[in-house]
């Protein structure tokens, strides 16, 4: 294994750009030192760095061979002294883990918390409409409930990934994926369009 990759596997991105004074927030997000950067436009994850701003990227490396305008190989030893690290093979346990470029996985990701929560926005849209009230005495239906509780959170959520600014939309994603809302959003507004269809409902609004 030759330095490059011994370095790699036991420094995170986040880990150096920290180490050298960047200030990552608690979205892994840091104003990009690369250009005149007001607001924070970095991603910074394990292995990889983004610039959303001036489209710089790279790995841990690349980071540090910009910082300090080094040569790749200046920068590793640089890394493995400031870190006090012996280049030589790291264990398995700490092998990195090949991971798709974090632009395209945000932007999938994103593509994909908006489709989910737009449609469980227009399923709560067809609920509010057809099981509200006929009368003031009739009890409230669960999904009319559902709709009134629900509708302004999902809709403020969609605005974000749709008007929002960066830090704002890889913040939601992050939260949207991380605690699997999505996974369970997904799946249960397709499970409440199956149980319409086998009824033979049709919504208002469709």
């Amino acid at each position: 294994m030759t330095i490059y990759e011994t370095i790699k596997a036991a420094i995170s991105v986040k880990q150096a750009a920290e180490h050298y004074g960047l200030k990552v927030n608690r979205n892994g997000m840091a104003c990009c030192p690369f250009h005149n950067d007001r607001h924070p436009s970095l991603k910074l994850n394990e292995d990889y760095f983004f610039c959303f701003g001036c489209g710089a990227k790279g790995d841990v490396i690349d980071l540090v061979a910009r910082l300090f305008n080094l040569s790749s190989y200046e920068a590793a030893q640089k890394l493995a002294a400031d870190f006090g690290l012996d280049p030589k093979p790291p264990t398995a346990a700490v092998l990195p883990k090949p991971k798709h470029p974090y632009i395209r996985q945000f932007r999938e990701d994103e593509m994909l918390c908006f489709r989910v929560l737009t449609d469980y926005l227009h399923l709560l849209e067809d609920w509010k409409v057809q099981y509200a009230p006929k009368t003031p005495d009739e009890p409230y239906d669960d999904r009319f409930v559902e709709a009134c509780q629900m509708h302004c959170h999902i809709e403020y959520m969609a605005d974000v990934l749709t008007v929002g600014d960066l830090e704002e939309r890889v913040a939601l994603v992050d939260e949207l994926m991380k605690s699997d809302k999505i996974s369970f959003l997904k799946e249960y507004t397709e499970r409440k369009k199956k149980e319409v269809a086998h009824n033979g409902e049709e919504p208002e609004n469709a």
